[in-house]
């Protein structure tokens, strides 16, 4: 899993950084659940297989500024240069949705980077569009039986 111009290991990386990292966010309430605020962790579950500093091919998505989606990929070829190694490919807020996901599904599982978080990766872009949507207002509750009687009446005698 380590690339080849990588020194140690995934595996190593993660047993000395699993309990302290940058990323890492302790819980104490709920049985003590551990978070990750990492970019690159679809699920923000604090574990090996999401975690996206420690694997050489991870996916991120993010909110784009002006709207949409952001899709982040690691390449597993630069991960000795971190400045470098992050590609970002965006999907604007005038897309459709499903034309995003099925774009995201593609880049993800269909060209074989990480096909085990397709499922993830949709589902964080569709939680990221459905929050970016605009709210609508409630209508106005309309008075029903004799109140709504009674109002009628007024409003047509005076």
């Amino acid at each position: 899993m380590s690339s080849p111009s990588s020194n140690v290991s995934t595996d190593a990386i993660w047993e000395i950084c699993r309990t302290q990292n940058a990323y890492l966010v302790k819980r104490r309430q709920a049985g003590g659940v551990q978070f990750s605020r990492d970019p690159l962790n679809l699920t923000n579950k604090h574990s090996r297989k999401y975690d996206g500093f420690v694997n050489d091919k991870a996916v991120g998505i993010v909110p784009n500024e002006k709207g949409g989606v952001k899709l982040l990929t690691k390449k597993a070829s630069k991960s000795a240069h971190p400045a470098s190694n992050v590609v970002e490919t965006t999907w604007g807020q005038n897309k459709t949705a499903r034309r995003t996901y099925r774009g995201i599904a593609n880049l993800v599982a269909k060209n074989g980077y990480r096909p085990d978080l397709r499922a993830e990766a949709v589902a964080r872009a569709s939680a990221i569009k459905q929050a970016q949507r605009q709210k609508k207002e409630a209508p106005k509750s309309k008075l029903r039986g004799a109140k709504a009687r009674k109002a009628a009446e007024v409003k047509s005698t005076s």
